[in-house]
């Protein structure tokens, strides 16, 4: 059996890739440490790194520093990039992901 074979039947796939889990995570905790990130994404903080790198430099974040951390402001406002939904807004996917994880059963506001 081919590896995408394998891969349909053990599960290793999944819907979300690392830039939406980062990009998730970020706008529920916008003053998170990128290790903590990274461990909320199941990915390495190198990793975490690379992709807050590359979301900064498409526009879909803007990286501050505030004392000796990192404060993160989504620009919900930003398109997706693959075309087929390059209509649809990342505050879409924020409202649908954040809006439900709030503590408690409270509503987590996107930033």
């Amino acid at each position: 059996m081919s590896a995408a074979g394998d891969a349909r039947q053990d599960g290793s796939w999944t819907f979300l890739t690392s830039h939406a889990r980062v990009l998730l995570e970020l706008a529920r905790h916008p003053d998170s440490r990128l290790r903590d990130v990274a461990a909320v994404a199941n990915i390495t903080e190198r990793a975490a790194q690379a992709i807050v790198a590359d979301l900064e430099a498409s526009g879909y974040l803007t990286r501050t520093r505030v004392g000796r951390r990192n404060r993160y402001t989504i620009h919900t406002d930003s398109g997706f990039r693959h075309p087929a939904e390059a209509d649809r807004r990342i505050s879409d996917l924020i409202e649908l992901f954040v809006q439900e994880s709030g503590p408690k059963g409270e509503a987590a506001s996107p930033h």
